[in-house]
Formats: structure tokens, sequence, C-alpha cells
């Protein structure tokens, strides 16, 4: 099934990286403008108050007492400061209260009220349709009643020009950093995204091989961030190597344990054309066989497919061990075996039923084909507090030796005591690769005579917390 990617997805992985970079510098440079321009206009407006003031205060020092009268002598050079290329506007005014001694009589007014003594002020105000800054400070002189006010004020047309120059200057200075950025940017991930353009073409250049390579990617040093991609690319690599030469195990010992079954249905039917009265006999045992030969191929096939875990659902033991039974009972009368089954009732555990069947299903085959007659299968379920379940299956027959107990388990392995029956080799095969998908132990054991085979599963402590599904299997506590 195809994995849909997100639709961010289609986006080359560079222009995202260029975006992502990109778009957090554009950020910060307006930031950086808009905290420049208001630094610029207080720097601008501090610098210019301070000649304002300067100016202020050499007018006021002119103002004197002379007779009992306010007398003054307007300085040329105190005007002479204020001036500027853009030749802006300066106004002045001069009173004793409310008493113009000199100046613009227009001029806006202070609350005498709000101004200190000696200490100047600067504020913003409208003068013939024209803003302007004023500074302006309250004096006090000897002999006079009423408060000296003097106020000097200019339009603003410098400050701005001046103001617009140095954000300009701030403007392009950011506008130069951020396409140099830019521009380097570009080759700086193209260098940094140069092994993964190494890790594509290795991957690539398996595809102009004429038979699959499976082998671990030589790619080389890579970054950190890349390590757990090819990682995990070599992982999947090897799982699709053993999966591979599973199958084609498979297929070759599928097809070399068939072609005896057929070669023996070939033989008979060419003898039945001839009138042969065994040979419809001798066609429906190798039928049989060969039925059964499909059978356990498919349930080995089954238990050891991979990829996803097998759904986990509440199984009652003794009902599966039950319907086992049921199937193989016909063979057991047949074989002249007994089976005895020992299980209490709901012995419950987190598991997959099919699995556990097909388990039990080959043990009591195997303890029933590989028997003598009138031999016994005892089959025990038990659950112990701190050792979870436990599946016994065991029998009285020849048994094998301990040199041959550890190829039990090989694919189409005939051992000495199963050369006089029949049997395809996989029983045990699909018990194994069924255990371990349940992730449960498998103990095998010669008693001399027989076989004891045990199956355990972890305590409902450990499982309990597994997913299953609930509408199916048994209620009741686990084991």
């Amino acid at each position: 099934m195809p994995i849909k990617l997100p639709r961010g997805g289609a986006l080359a992985l560079r222009n995202r990286l260029f975006a992502a970079m990109l778009a957090p510098m554009l950020a910060i440079a307006v930031l950086l403008g808009l905290a420049g321009a208001t630094l610029i206009a207080d720097v601008v407006r501090r610098t210019n108050d301070r000649v304002l003031g300067g100016a202020l205060g050499a007018v006021a020092e002119t103002v004197q007492v002379e007779r009992g009268e306010v007398t003054l002598d307007l300085p040329a050079a105190a005007f002479g400061m204020l001036e500027n290329s853009e030749r802006d506007n300066v106004y002045y005014r001069i009173a004793v209260g409310r008493r113009l001694l000199t100046g613009y009589a227009d001029l806006s007014a202070p609350n005498i009220a709000e101004l200190a003594l000696d200490t100047p002020r600067f504020r913003f105000a409208r003068y013939r349709d024209q803003e302007i800054r004023i500074a302006e400070v309250r004096r006090a002189l000897p002999r006079i009643d009423a408060p000296v006010i003097v106020q000097v004020a200019e339009t603003l047309d410098g400050r701005r020009a001046l103001q617009r120059r140095l954000v300009i200057a701030l403007v392009l200075g950011e506008l130069l950093l951020v396409g140099v950025a830019m521009l380097l940017i570009r080759p700086a991930l193209a260098w940094s995204l140069r092994p993964l353009a190494g890790l594509r073409e290795a991957v690539a250049a398996r595809d102009t091989r004429a038979t699959p390579d499976l082998s671990p990617l030589d790619t080389g040093p890579l970054p950190v961030e890349l390590r757990p991609l090819a990682d995990a690319f070599n992982h999947l690599l090897a799982r699709l190597d053993s999966a591979t030469a599973g199958m084609r195990r498979f297929t070759a010992d599928a097809s070399h344990q068939m072609r005896t079954p057929l070669a023996v249905l070939k033989v008979q039917v060419a003898l039945a054309r001839r009138g042969s009265p065994t040979a419809l006999g001798e066609i429906a045992d190798a039928a049989d066989r060969l039925e059964h030969l499909v059978t356990q191929l498919l349930a080995l096939a089954r238990a050891e497919e991979a990829g996803v875990a097998p759904p986990r659902e509440r199984v009652d033991l003794r009902e599966v061990a039950v319907a086992v039974i049921n199937r193989r009972i016909a063979q057991a009368i047949e074989a002249g075996v007994e089976i005895h089954l020992d299980a209490p009732a709901d012995i419950v555990i987190v598991s997959h039923r099919t699995l556990i069947f097909e388990i039990l299903s080959n043990l009591l085959d195997n303890a029933i084909r590989y028997n003598r007659r009138g031999g016994q299968v005892m089959l025990t379920i038990s659950c112990e507090e701190g050792e979870g379940a436990r599946i016994v299956v065991a029998d009285d027959g020849p048994g094998l030796p301990d040199a041959e107990l550890v190829r039990l388990g090989e694919r189409f392995t005939r051992l000495s005591s199963a050369r006089d029956s029949e049997g395809s080799g996989l029983g045990l095969a699909i018990v194994r690769s069924a255990a371990s998908r349940l992730d449960a132990s498998l103990d095998i054991v010669s008693t001399r005579p027989g076989l004891r085979i045990t199956l355990g599963f972890e305590p409902a402590a450990r499982t309990a917390t597994d997913g299953f599904t609930k509408s199916n299997g048994p209620a009741g506590p686990l084991c």
C-alpha cells in the first residue's frame, strides 16, 4: 500500500530549508528595523532637544533686572545654534507673567503652574499650521513678583530629514545583509545536503544491477541527522534480504518435497490406466500425503508471516485444546493412541487463538504420528502465579537421542525415529515459528521413552496491558 506524504512533502527539501532559514531572518530584520527606527527617532529627538535647550539657556541668561525693569539682549549666537540645511523656522517668546516682553505673541503659552523653576521642559505643539518643538523655562528674578517665561521653538523639518536619512541607511543596510545572506545560504545548503545526495546516489546505484543487491549501503561518513535514516534503510534491506532468502528457501523446499508425491501420483495413474487393482488406493494415499504437505506449507507460511504483530485477544486454552483434540481424534483412533486432557476451566490468556490452535494441532499430530500403537498422549494445561500459563504435550513413544534434539524444528528434517512414519518434517518448524510470533517459550525434553514439549506464556501481569480484541474470546480473569 503506497504511503501518502503530507502536502508539504512535494516542496523540494532545499527550498524548504531555504524558506525555513529566510523567513526567521526576514522577521528578525523587520523587528530590528522597527527597533532601529524607534531608537533613531529617540536619538534624533534627544540630540536636537539638547541643541534647542542650549539655545534656550543662552537666551534665558540674558534676561536681567535693571532699575526694577526686566531687560534682555538676544544673542545672535543662540539662534545660530539652530540653523540647519533644512532652514527650519525659529520662534521665541519672553513674557513676565502673562505680559509679553518680546517675541511672537501667538506662540503657544504654557501653564505657568506646571513649569518647574529653572528646569527646562520640551513639548510638541502646532504653530502656523506646522509641527514645532518648544523648549521653555520658568525663571524667578529679584524684585520681580511675576515669573519670567522664556520659550524657544523650531519647526521639525531638519529633525525629520535627519531621521529619514538614518532610517533609509538602516533599511539599506538590512537589505544588503539579507541579500548577501540569501546569496550565501544557497551554496551553504548545497554543501550541507551533499551527504544526502550521496545517500540518494548510493540507493539509486542499486537500480543499475541485474540482480537485487540487498547488502547494507556503503555511504561513508554521514552527519548525525542522517545516520538514523541510513540505519533504518539498512535494517529494511536486511529484512528484505531475509524475507527474499526465506521465500527462495521455501520455494526450493516445497518444490523438492512435492516432487515425490507427484511422481507417485503419475506412476499410479499410469498403473490405473493399465488396470492395476491397487492403483486407486495408492493414488488416494498419495493425494492425502500431498494435501497434508500443502496444508503444512501454508501453515508454515502463515506462521512466518512478518511485518505486523498478530492481533491479541482473550483465549481460553481449554476450549482451544478441546477443539484440537476433536480435529485429531480420528487420527488417534486409527493409530491406536489414547489422548488424555488435564486442563482446568477458565485458564485465559491474552494471545492469538489461531496460532495457538495451529501449535497444538501440530504437536498432537507429531505425538500421534510418531507414537507406538497402544501409546498415550497427555495434554496438560496449567497456570501458576508469577509463571504464566503452560501447555505440555507428552507422549510415551520411542523418543529421540540427545544428539538429534538440536535438529528438531528444522524444515523438512526427518529424524531416525520417524523413518517408518509418513510426514513432511514441517510440524515443529511451524510450532517454533508460531511460538516466536507469540513471544512464547518452547522447551523440548526427551523423557526416554517419549518426548515432552512445553509451551510457556508470560504472566498476565505483563500481557494484560497489551492491545487485544475485546469483543472476541471469553470473559474471566487472565492467567
